[in-house]
Formats: C-alpha cells, structure tokens, sequence
C-alpha cells in the first residue's frame, strides 16, 4: 500500500497498483470529496476534449422551434478580446481536439465569424460550424473550404416547402440552392470538407416529412442525419412533442435507413441518428462523457446547452421548469483551464457522470413537487440534471 499525505496529517492510504489501474499520471493532484461510499479522488487535468463556443445570440430567422422566443437574454454578439482570450487559453488545454461554433444564434452572422474559425484552424483543431444555410453563399462557402472546416451542419425540419416554411419562415429553396451551391463548389475544388450534416427536430406537425429524408440527403451528398425531438419552450410545442414516459412507436423507417455518399474517387454510406423516444433509467450526459465545455456569448463558461441560457420549458409530464443559466466562470477573469479544474466544475462533473440525482419522471410524489419548477431536484447537485431530455438522449445536438 502506499500513502498520500494531505493536509492537517490526514492520510490515505492506496493500493501500489491503483494509479496504473485508475490511469493516474505523476504529478496530478486531486479534489476530495465525500460520497454516501466513502472518499471520491477527483482528478484534477485540463483534460478538456471539445469546446463549443456560440459566437452570438442574434439570428437572421425567427423560427417557431427556437428558445430565442421565449426568453429574456440578450441577443448579442461575442467581442473580439472574448475570442482572443479564447485562442491564447485553448493552449493549457493539451487534449483539445475539437471545436464547435454553435448555440443558439446563428453562427455566420457573426461579423467575425470566418476569423474565428480561422484561428482555431490555426491550431489544427477539427471545427465544426452548426448553421441555418441562409447566409451561404459563393464566398462563405469557398472561405470554408479553404479554412479545412471540418463538418457543416445545416437544419432542415421537412421536405414540403410549406411545413419548412411553417417551422423557420424562410423558403425550403432558399436553403436548397445554398447547399447546391455548396456541393457544386466542393466538386470544382475537389474539396472533401466540409462534410454536409442535416439536422432534424421532429414533431407531429413535420414527422410525416420525415421518410423521405433519406432522399433529399442523397440528393445534398449529406453524411449523415441528425434526428432530434423538439424541446417544447411554448404551450403550442407541449403539443407536438413526440416522445412520452411509455415506450413510444420508432421512428420507421429510418432505423435502417441509409443511402450512398459520393464523388468520382470514393463513396461510403451515410447514417441517421435517432434520438430515444421515451423516458429510460438509462441516462447520460453526451457533454460530461465527451469532455467538452461550452463557451457563451459573453466568456461565460457552462457545461452544456441544456444550462447556457435563462429559459422555461415544459417537462415530461407537463410541468413548466424554470431553468436558470449555470455559470462556471468567465474567460474574461479566468483561463479555461482553471475553471475546468475549479473544485465546483470538478465535482460537478463527478456528480453528472455517476448521475447522482433523483428520477423525477418516475417519483410518485412529482405532481406536487414545486422544486422542478425552478430545476432542483430534493438530493444531489443543485442545478438539478434530474429529468435533462438531453442526458435522456431524447434531445440531440451536433
């Protein structure tokens, strides 16, 4: 057994073999915390894998889906020394692999938004870019090629003109013309990147575009399509939603779908990825287990889309939940790589990885509970990730 000292001569002592075992690293120091078990090491690392970063909250559309509708945060666009604060941190952060610039604006109407990518490119990080596909045009879209941005993720929730234009009030051909410029641009440069992605959030009113997706994918050259359940922020989407506390019918018949994907030189097949159509003991948080931080607007750093912004919504079973952003720290008062190690984040992300917070779904006291409406939950952590249809993997994201 060996032994570490802490402080005031507490010890604890280890079995010789546990570093190899746990995968600890000389050097690494530890949060401790206490479980209903015993004492928890919570490594301390700046192991941070994938960082989004939503260049602003303002956006060229209006869409009937969108949480911009409901709530009372500003719509704003990132500053400069916020982003160069960014770019001289992402150096403390030596398992950085992946960018994302996403959230809930859109991310091309960032004035900025090309110099942004290209600084993390800089850093030969994979970039993602996550858009509505209004604002391409022949000169976005070469700068994207030329930068090597790696995936292009554009919404499209139907296929008829009218339900698309019902959802994002904008015409379906206007986004279709974009991407087929896309496309053809790739093909004149030989280019393999971008990668196409579409994004779907289904919903009564749409679901019946959705078997032929797999068509108009084909026609795009799309990799691979994302399926995502609407996040009901109004009383009229309570009334769309899908999915339900009972196993609920699949979404047929995309579970086999697929379709081929190619160029003169290669092929290979695209994919769909479906969301989870009902309420499971099974849950866990695509954030936490990816590594990944999410930097605002404003620096503010919050662990997921889930608690990046101040918004209502309905839950499972109705209730309205009040959800209040969770910040972490600002890049403008601290680096990255010292909020991700703060004690707080630290223990968090312990907390959300074992998931220990109550079912609520399944309480049989959950219809009189007041604490959900202000999203806590009776034990554990506090914001509570009790019900998160994110971490249920019945809302997706890029």
């Amino acid at each position: 057994m060996s032994k570490v000292r802490l402080q005031k001569d507490y010890r604890i002592a280890l079995p010789e073999d546990f570093a190899e075992r746990r995968h600890l690293r000389p050097g690494d120091d530890f949060w401790l915390d206490a479980s209903e078990n015993g004492v928890v090491l919570l490594p301390r690392r700046p192991d941070v894998r994938k960082l989004y970063i939503e260049p602003t909250t303002n956006c060229n559309l209006h869409c009937a889906t969108c949480v911009r509708n409901v709530w009372g945060d500003p719509w704003e666009a990132m500053s400069m020394d916020t982003f160069q604060h960014i770019v001289e941190q992402v150096n403390d952060l030596p398992e950085l692999s992946e960018v994302v610039f996403a959230g809930f604006g859109e991310a091309l109407s960032h004035r900025h938004a090309f110099d942004m990518i290209a600084a993390m490119r800089a850093h030969d990080y994979a970039v993602t870019v996550a858009s509505n596909g209004t604002l391409l045009n022949e000169k976005r879209i070469r700068r994207l090629i030329e930068l090597g941005v790696n995936k292009l993720v554009v919404s499209i929730d139907g296929v008829r003109p009218e339900t698309f234009e019902s959802i994002r009030d904008v015409a379906l051909q206007k986004v279709l013309h974009n991407l087929e410029l896309f496309n053809q641009i790739k093909k004149e440069t030989g280019a393999m990147h971008p990668i196409l992605e579409i994004e779907f959030v289904a919903m009564k009113s749409n679901i019946g575009d959705l078997p032929a997706m797999p068509k108009l994918m084909a026609e795009l050259q799309a990799s691979r399509l994302i399926v995502t359940n609407v996040l009901a922020y109004t009383e009229s989407l309570r009334d769309e939603i899908l999915y339900g506390y009972a196993p609920q019918s699949p979404l047929l018949p995309l579970e086999q779908a697929s379709w081929p994907v190619s160029d003169e030189n290669w092929m290979f097949w695209g994919t769909v990825d479906l969301p989870r159509m009902h309420w499971s003991a099974e849950r866990r948080c695509k954030f936490i287990h990816d590594r990944a931080t999410v930097v605002g607007w404003d620096g503010s750093v919050v662990p997921c889309y889930a608690l990046s912004h101040n918004y209502a919504y309905y839950a499972l079973d109705g209730r309205k939940k009040n959800v209040s952003r969770y910040t972490l720290g600002n890049v403008n008062e601290q680096t990255l790589a010292e909020i991700w190690m703060s004690e707080t984040y630290t223990r968090f992300r312990g907390e959300v990885r074992t998931f220990h917070f109550p079912s609520c779904p399944d309480c049989d006291l959950r219809e009189t509970c007041d604490l959900r409406e202000e999203n806590e939950g009776c034990w554990g952590w506090n914001p509570s990730c009790a019900d998160c249809l994110w971490a249920q993997d019945i809302i997706k994201c890029p």
